[in-house]
């Protein structure tokens, strides 16, 4: 009885679903190799039929910003482990339709290379598509950057990789820096080890926007399983590979993040930094070294591993995730503890109180602090006017608080809100940068180098012809620096809180102290977040329930509190202070009548729907302040779970 034959029998029984039937039939066709047969026959020969279920009931969907998901099975066969590697890297990801493995990831290059190549002959570009393939520390990282090259080579362009791991904020770099027309990062953020990821940029360094995300989803949807058999081989016979200079580059622009080094000289700041076993120590370290702080690199933790051994999650908004190096910091007695993720996108901190004790602060009050330091130095420096200007920009996304609103009011400057996700940020950039050039043009009758101009030239020319891109945020630890960079960024951001600490330490502060001085002259804000996480195909329909249902029937109170707003981002026209039209997305935002707000999304990267609750109160003085800060906490908890229980009681239906 042949394999498929068998399948279909415990089809009939019911113990594998029908689109598991269809793509396993789908994929025997294909001429799948031995070792890859043999790992489906011993899943059926274990009756592993909810494995089998999970890895065939779907493709992998390939989303406007790539896909991400296992890479390693629930169930990893021994067909699959065959000769494990040193750090534990089974020989052969999974074999499955949604699964991130050889043949999901060549179906993604081809469709990205098919839609590049289109819009090149569209515009009567003759140029060859160019692609540049950045990969993180996971496992088969760097495989899979090797077979994706290697496939784009063999449809006809040119890649470049990188001589070992690099960060996200490189690659988006690196992609503007040598002209190319796409970029890919092979990474799964925090994601468990058992995850990878394919993450795809477009020609300004960007993850993908309208309309070349539904673009290459649709190219990506065309490629038949029995093409990619044929680039399971890899030839990196044409394939660059960037030298020192590509690094060089990068690592001069993220210096630029500093606004002022000598605040450094006079602090003598003491930095613990980690980069929880992925690659911000590549260019995080080297970059903090030459500003002259003290760093302590956390020993454990600055071995690359995919395992991420030493904690639960890789994700520096979690406590344990920072546990080691905030013991190291109170072991040498240091000022701040920094943590990037595996790939360097997102940076999280600890930082010491008045009361000695280190103590987490959260993205907000990262990227308010940073809000308040960089327009108020901005100032002082004359790149922006004293008065402000609505020329002059903070761009930050709707989920992030609104505490970075009104401080940037306060410097008199514009606040664009954008959907969640950096490209939304960097599509603003790319807006004003295009405006840039059309006014340049139109008025000197030259085109302008724009790459090319310096910093400073270029800031006075976005104020004169388009907007200047002062900093940008988002909550969930997410900081850009300047424009040189299209994707957050947690090598700079690394140096602009570390140049906020050192200043803070000049004078004589803590940052909770700085912080109460930001709360004293604007409110006291505290946001929290409700995540219900609903697993599976039952799941989404429960997240989904609770999406149509704040459509269908809007709340009007939580327990004694009043909705006096509601906002359904889905189906109203909402313009940003730019006057451009918000794209509809099922994200709504709840206005409560004791002042407080939140908003509802589901997440795009977990099985999870998400509540953020922004909560505030004015404090007089400092001597108010305690007292304001708990009756907020008290009130913010209770609203949240009110929330929560309205959604859960949705979600049931």
């Amino acid at each position: 009885m042949s394999l498929l034959t068998s399948l279909q029998a415990v089809g009939t029984a019911a113990h594998l679903l029908p689109s598991t039937l269809n793509n396993l039939a789908i994929w025997l066709s294909a001429g799948l190799p031995a070792w890859a047969t043999a790992s489906l026959d011993e899943l059926v020969a274990k009756q592993s039929w909810g494995e089998l279920n999970d890895r065939f009931y779907r493709d992998l969907e390939f989303g406007t910003g790539g896909m991400r998901g296992r890479t390693i099975g629930t169930i990893s066969t021994a067909a699959e482990q065959g000769k494990v590697g040193p750090l534990g890297t089974p020989e052969h990801a999974a074999v499955g339709s949604n699964i991130l493995n050889d043949y999901t990831l060549v179906r993604a290059t081809i469709g990205l290379f098919r839609h590049t190549a289109a819009y090149l002959a569209a515009k009567g570009d003759p140029r060859l598509p160019a692609l540049v393939i950045a990969h993180d520390v996971r496992h088969f990282s760097r495989h899979f950057c090797e077979l994706a090259a290697s496939t784009w080579s063999r449809l006809g362009g040119q890649a470049y990789i990188f001589s070992g791991p690099r960060s996200t904020p490189q690659l988006s770099f690196t992609v503007r820096w040598i002209g190319a027309h796409a970029g890919v990062v092979i990474t799964a953020s925090h994601n468990p080890p058992h995850d990878n990821g394919f993450k795809a940029y477009f020609d300004d360094g960007a993850q993908v926007v309208a309309p070349h995300d539904k673009g290459i989803v649709t190219e990506v949807g065309k490629v038949p399983l029995g093409e990619l058999p044929a680039y399971l081989v890899k030839d990196l016979a044409r394939v660059v590979t960037l030298g020192a200079s590509a690094d060089a580059a990068y690592r001069a622009a993220a210096a630029t993040a500093v606004i002022d080094r000598s605040v450094f000289a006079a602090a003598k700041l003491k930095v613990a930094f980690t980069s929880i076993h992925g690659v911000g120590n590549i260019m995080s370290v080297p970059l903090l070294r030459e500003t002259g702080v003290e760093l302590h690199e956390e020993p454990a933790q600055a071995v690359h591993d995919p395992r991420f051994p030493t904690v639960k999650s890789p994700n520096p908004e979690n406590a344990d995730a920072l546990s080691l190096a905030i013991k190291l910091a109170e072991e040498k007695g240091l000022d701040l503890v920094m943590a990037t993720d595996p790939d360097c996108d997102r940076m999280g901190a600890a930082v010491r109180g008045k009361d000695g004790k280190m103590h987490l602060i959260t993205g907000n009050q990262i990227g308010a602090l940073m809000t308040e330091y960089r327009l108020s130095r901005y100032k002082e420096l004359g790149v922006i006017p004293k008065a402000g200007s609505d020329r002059v920009a903070l761009v930050k996304t709707f989920v992030t608080t609104a505490l970075q609103d009104e401080i940037a009011r306060s410097h008199g400057v514009k606040v664009i809100n954008t959907l969640t996700g950096f490209k939304w940020i960097a599509g603003k950039i790319r807006g004003y940068e295009d405006k840039l050039k059309a006014g340049y043009l139109a008025k000197h009758g030259v085109a302008i180098d724009y790459n090319a101009t310096p910093f400073a030239s270029r800031a006075k020319l976005l104020q004169e012809f388009s907007t200047f891109y002062a900093f940008g945020c988002e909550e969930s630890y997410g900081y850009l620096a300047n424009d040189l960079v299209r994707d957050k960024d947690g090598n700079s951001a690394c140096l602009m809180l570390a140049e906020v600490a050192a200043y803070v330490k000049g004078r004589g502060l803590t940052i909770p102290e700085y912080l109460d001085e930001i709360y004293l002259r604007t409110s006291y804000y505290l946001e929290g977040v409700v995540n219900l996480y609903y697993e599976g195909a039952s799941g989404a329909a429960k997240i989904k329930r609770i999406i149509d249902g704040y459509r269908a029937s809007p709340p009007a109170s939580f327990g004694d509190v009043a909705v006096t707003k509601f906002e359904d981002f889905g189906r109203m026209d909402i313009l940003d202070a730019d006057g451009e039209l918000v794209p509809k997305q099922d994200l709504y935002v709840v206005t409560l009548a004791n002042g407080y707000t939140f908003a509802a999304r589901g997440s795009g990267t977990e099985p999870k729907m998400k509540f953020y609750v922004f909560a505030k109160a004015p404090a007089k003085s400092a001597a108010d302040l305690p007292a304001v800060k708990a009756a907020v906490k008290t009130e913010l908890d209770r609203v949240k779970a009110l929330i929560e229980a309205d959604a859960q009681k949705r979600a049931e239906g």
